[in-house]
């Protein structure tokens, strides 16, 4: 099953169901023949067209953060993206690197629901993880490949404003419905576009830690995954691009779903296929859908150069879509 691309070139092909979790041995010595480069280069031609000023949003996080080598090829893909005429925007996250820091402070730490319990204690920890130490990682990589990275987070020029998120539950004995307290967890209520859009005339990649901020100033830990979808339906981003560490949506037959439209999406979840911690993506890549992004992404970010893989051959995941 293709993504219905007939009206896009083919020069280049990736078969999705069967990614391989590194590059072949053959393509990378195809690569060093001239011959061979140049071939790779005019088969690519028509895509850099297509995607010529497009804004794609790219949501990095997941194993994918701790593997140097990986971290490095995704800096040179963003950079590359840039360098050919198109305006990448990165959004990151870092769990585990949170869940580590709180260790090493011997602060406890809580889960509901996926969610990170964050209390005034936890919610500088998380801020000074996610905007300091990781976001200047990621910064730093891509100037070492060649950009020009600038680190913010949603607090810098009101960049994400957020509110507290309410999460309920019901009593399985009561059947009371409770109102779960996360502390300083948010949800966006509005992204600043104006700002990302300065970005866009310039040849600076802006790096995005998910840091909102309240009404009175409050800072909210917000999940990557939402604060990136908000991000490109702010855009109106052509592409957005959720590197994670599953291959994407799976059908009952446990094969990769190269291709989904909102509603076959919905009715995948409401049946049971889409399941566990894949919901929140899928949901997450539904509303940026809905809020005008032309197609969300569901991409496996340890594969190598997933990004090139998805927007300059027949792609690297799961893409959601509106329906034709």
């Amino acid at each position: 099953m293709r993504r219905g691309r007939e009206r896009e070139p083919r020069a280049i092909r990736f078969h999705r169901a069967a990614m391989p979790s590194k590059v072949p041995a053959a393509m990378s010595q195809a690569l060093t023949d001239p011959g061979a480069k140049a071939a790779t280069l005019a088969a690519a031609l028509p895509y850099f067209r297509r995607y010529s000023g497009a804004t794609i949003v790219v949501k990095y996080g997941g194993h994918a953060m701790g593997d140097s080598a990986i971290g490095s090829m995704f800096a040179e893909d963003i950079v590359l993206l840039k360098q050919v005429g198109m305006n990448p925007i990165v959004v990151h996250g870092g769990g585990p690197q949170i869940g580590q820091m709180l260790e090493r402070l011997k602060i406890k730490s809580s889960f509901v629901d996926g969610l990170r319990v964050t209390d005034a204690a936890t919610v500088e920890i998380v801020e000074m993880v996610l905007s300091g130490s990781i976001n200047k990682e990621i910064v730093t990589a891509i100037n070492k490949a060649g950009g020009h990275a600038v680190g913010l987070s949603g607090k810098d020029a009101d960049l994400i404003r957020a509110r507290k998120l309410e999460r309920t539950r019901r009593d399985p004995d009561s059947n009371i419905e409770k109102v779960l307290d996360l502390g300083f967890v948010g949800e966006p209520t509005k992204v600043n576009d104006g700002v990302l859009e300065l970005f866009r005339h310039s040849d600076i990649i802006p790096v995005i830690a998910p840091i909102g901020v309240g009404e009175a100033g409050e800072t909210y830990n917000i999940n990557a995954d939402t604060a990136a979808g908000a991000v490109a339906a702010a855009v109106k981003a052509k592409r957005f691009l959720l590197l994670t560490d599953v291959v994407g949506v799976l059908g009952r037959d446990k094969k990769l779903v190269p291709q989904l439209t909102l509603e076959e999406a919905q009715a995948l979840i409401a049946d049971g296929t889409i399941s566990g911690g894949m919901i929140p993506k899928v949901a997450t890549c539904l509303e940026a859908v809905i809020g005008g992004v032309e197609a969300a992404v569901i991409i496996d970010g340890r594969v190598p150069h997933a990004i090139l893989l998805e927007l300059f051959a027949e792609g690297a995941g799961t893409l959601i879509r509106r329906s034709e």
